[in-house]
C-alpha cells in the first residue's frame, strides 16, 4: 500500500470526506423537511394515500434514475453535469441557474416558519418585522456555515437528520398512545383515506417537493469518498427512511389534531402540546423536540445550500455562469461567492415579501409556493437527460442501472415528468377551482422574472467567456 492511500484523496483540490453514512444522512436531511409537515397533512386523512401513491409511481421511480445519474457521472457539480452531457452547456447553465436561485428563494420561507416557532415558542407577541429580522439573521448564519470546510459543515446536516427523525418518531409514536385513550381527531377510515379530488389538491404539490432531493449529494462529488458504491446505497437507505418517518409523521398530526386546525406554521408544536401535554415534563419535552426542530431548519438551509452552490460553482468554472459564482475559499474550497449571493438575495426578498403580507402564514405560503415552481423547474430538464445519456453514452460503465431496459427507463421518466407538471400547475391553481390571481399573479410573476433574470446572466457569462 502506497504512503498516499493514508490521506485523504484530493480532486481538484477537494478532499474526500463525504463516506456512505455521511451521504446517508446528507440525503435524509435534504428530503425530510419538517417545513411543509404540515401543509401535506393539511390535506386531510386522504393524504395518506396521496403519500403512498406518490411514493410508488414517483419517489422510487426517481431514487433510481438518480442513483443511476450519480453513480454513472460522479463528477462535481452533479446536475449541472448530467444535463451537460445530454444536452449542452446552455441548457445546463439554465437549469443550474433555476436550482441555484430556488434555494435563495426558499430560504426565506424556511425561515419565516423558524421566527414563528420561535415566536410560538419564547414570545407570543412577536411581530411579523421581527420575524422576518430573525429570518435575516439566519440567513447569515447559514452562508457562515457553508463557507467552512465540508468536513467541519457535515455535521449539521448529520445533526439535523437525528433531529428530524426523532421528532417525527416522537409524534408517531406518542400519537397512537394518545389514540388508544383518546380517540383520533380525524376520521381515519378506509373510506376517508381514500385519496379525494378537491381544495386538498392545493397541498398535494406538497407532497412531491417534499419527496425532492436525491441528487443533491452529487453537487459534491469530487468531495464523496466512494460514489459508484455509496450513492445507490445512500439513496436505497435514505429513502426508506424518509419514508417511514414521513408516514409517522403525518399519521400523527392527523391523530392528534383535527385538520382544520392544523396551521401551516404552528402545526408541529401544536401536535406536540396535544400528544405531550402543556405542562410538566410533556411541556419540557416539547420545549426539547421545538429546539430541535428550529435546528433541522438550519440543517436544512445548509442542506441545500452545500449542494446547489457547489453545483453553481461548478457552473461558472465552465464559464456558463457568471464568474462570482465560482470564487472558492483558499483554504476551505467552499463556493464563498454563491454562498453571499444566496444571503443577499435571500435577505433582499424577505424584506420585500413582509411588505406584501398580512401574516407570517400568508409569507410563509407564498414565498414558499414561488420558490417551488422554481425549484421543479430543472427537473424537467434533468429526467429526459437520464434518457438521452442512455442513448448517447451507452458503452459507459454504470455501477449502477435501473433495471428493466430502456422500456421501463422511459416509463419511469414519464411517470417522473407527470408528477412534476402536475406539481408546478397546482401550485397556482387546483381543478375545480377559480385561479386566485391575488396569490398567483405574484408568484407567477416572481416565476417569469427569475427566468428573465437567468437569461440575461447567462449572456453576460457568454460574453464573457468568448472575451
Amino acid at each position: 500500500m502506497s504512503s498516499a492511500s493514508a490521506s485523504p484523496v484530493k480532486t481538484k483540490g477537494f478532499k474526500k470526506v463525504m463516506k456512505g453514512l455521511d451521504m446517508t444522512l446528507f440525503t435524509v436531511c435534504a428530503i425530510l423537511v419538517m417545513d411543509t409537515l404540515a401543509p401535506s397533512a393539511a390535506i386531510g386523512t386522504s393524504s395518506i394515500s396521496w403519500w403512498l401513491i406518490t411514493l410508488v409511481l414517483f419517489f422510487i421511480p426517481y431514487g433510481l434514475i438518480t442513483a443511476e445519474l450519480g453513480s454513472t457521472y460522479p463528477e462535481q457539480g452533479g446536475l449541472y453535469v448530467w444535463v451537460k452531457n445530454a444536452f449542452g452547456e446552455k441548457w445546463a447553465a439554465r437549469t443550474t441557474w433555476l436550482y441555484w436561485i430556488n434555494v435563495a428563494l426558499w430560504m426565506p420561507s424556511v425561515y419565516v416558519l423558524f421566527a414563528g416557532m420561535f415566536a410560538q415558542l419564547f414570545y407570543p407577541e412577536m411581530s411579523l418585522w421581527m420575524q422576518i429580522g430573525i429570518g435575516v439573521i439566519m440567513t447569515w448564519i447559514t452562508v457562515w456555515i457553508g463557507t467552512i470546510s465540508l468536513e467541519v459543515g457535515k455535521w449539521v446536516p448529520n445533526l439535523g437528520a437525528f433531529f428530524k427523525a426523532l421528532i417525527m418518531l416522537v409524534i408517531g409514536v406518542a400519537a397512537f398512545i394518545f389514540a388508544s385513550k383518546n380517540g383520533v381527531a380525524n376520521d381515519l377510515s378506509l373510506k376517508a383515506l381514500m385519496p379525494t379530488w378537491d381544495a386538498g389538491l392545493f397541498f398535494l404539490p406538497v407532497i412531491v417537493y417534499n419527496f425532492m432531493g436525491f441528487e443533491l449529494m452529487s453537487g459534491a462529488g469530487d468531495e464523496l469518498e466512494n460514489p459508484g458504491k455509496d450513492i445507490p446505497r445512500a439513496i436505497i437507505t435514505s429513502g426508506l427512511l424518509i419514508t417511514v418517518f414521513y408516514l409517522l409523521g403525518t399519521v400523527g398530526m392527523l391523530m392528534a389534531l383535527p385538520v382544520e386546525n392544523l396551521g401551516l406554521i404552528g402545526g408541529i408544536l401544536d401536535t406536540l402540546w396535544a400528544l405531550l401535554g402543556t405542562e410538566g415534563i410533556g411541556n419540557t419535552f416539547v420545549y426539547i423536540l421545538g429546539i430541535g426542530a428550529l435546528f433541522s431548519f438550519l440543517a436544512n438551509m445548509v442542506t441545500w445550500t452545500i449542494g446547489a452552490n457547489r453545483t453553481a460553482a461548478e457552473a461558472a468554472g465552465e464559464g456558463e455562469l457568471p464568474a462570482i459564482f465560482g470564487k472558492m475559499h483558499p483554504v476551505n474550497k467552499t463556493p464563498v461567492s454563491a454562498f453571499i449571493l444566496t444571503g443577499v438575495i435571500s435577505t433582499v426578498v424577505i424584506v420585500l415579501y413582509g411588505f406584501m403580507a398580512g401574516n407570517a402564514e400568508d409569507l410563509f405560503w407564498t414565498l414558499f409556493a414561488f420558490s417551488s415552481m422554481v425549484f421543479l423547474l430543472p427537473y424537467l430538464a434533468m429526467f429526459p437527460a437520464f434518457l438521452k445519456l442512455r442513448k448517447i453514452d451507452a458503452d459507459r460503465v454504470r455501477p449502477y442501472r435501473v433495471p428493466g431496459g430502456n422500456k421501463v427507463a422511459t416509463a419511469l421518466v414519464v411517470l417522473c415528468m407527470a408528477f412534476i407538471v402536475q406539481a408546478i400547475v397546482f401550485f397556482v391553481w387546483v381543478p375545480g377551482e377559480p385561479i386566485d390571481w391575488a396569490f398567483a399573479g405574484p408568484v407567477l410573476g416572481g416565476v417569469v422574472l427569475t427566468l428573465i433574470v437567468g437569461e440575461f446572466l447567462l449572456m453576460a457569462a457568454k460574453k464573457n467567456k468568448a472575451n
